[in-house]
């Protein structure tokens, strides 16, 4: 995946993530529980895109 398409992504994903905090009203618990789901869904997506969540998963414990 090029690089220009990963910028993208994570230029539209902190967009909609604002807009989301800024226009839609919730509670404080509801917004932070939220966000920390979104940041875990784009660190899990960019370590599967640079290839780094497979090698985690072959590590043997």
């Amino acid at each position: 995946m090029p690089l220009f398409n990963i910028l993208l992504v994570l230029i539209v994903a902190g967009i909609l993530l604002w807009l989301v905090n800024t226009y839609i009203p919730m509670d404080q618990k509801i917004k932070k529980i939220f966000n920390i789901v979104v940041v875990i869904v784009i660190i899990v997506w960019l370590l599967k895109v640079f290839g780094l969540l497979n090698s985690i998963m072959n590590i043997n414990v």
